[in-house]
């Protein structure tokens, strides 16, 4: 069992910088298979990024390859997204979601993947 709390999100204007944290409860952080997803008004849920256990994988959706980067750090219990060029696209609740190690990954970019969720950070990029 794992709860996850994101945080760092905001208004930033069009072009600029944020750092997304998700923090992670628990003793087996390291054992968990970890993304990044995104959800805009009306539209569904969508992948933006995953990492493999010790960070040596990530996955990236194209729409963000090039600008945002996904890592962790085990000994924190956290993961982070740095976005960076930053659309008015981008605008949306960012959600870090996990999954156990036992559980066979059969796609990063799939929300069925994910066994737990964090509730959400807001971010508004502004044109």
């Amino acid at each position: 069992q794992v709860q996850l709390a994101e945080s760092g999100g905001g208004l930033v204007q069009a072009g600029g910088s944020l750092r997304l944290s998700c923090a992670a409860s628990g003793r087996t952080f390291s054992s968990y298979f970890m993304g990044w997803f995104r959800q805009a008004p009306g539209k569904e849920r969508e992948s933006v990024a995953a990492v493999s256990w010790r960070g040596g994988s990530t996955y990236y959706a194209d729409s963000v390859k090039g600008r945002f980067t996904i890592s962790r750090d085990n000994a924190k219990n956290k993961v982070y997204l740095q976005m960076n060029s930053l659309k008015p696209e981008d605008t949306a609740v960012y959600y870090c979601a996990a999954v156990p190690s036992y559980k066979k990954i059969t796609g990063w970019d799939d929300r069925a993947t994910y066994d737990y969720w964090g509730q959400g950070t807001q971010v508004t990029v502004s044109s």
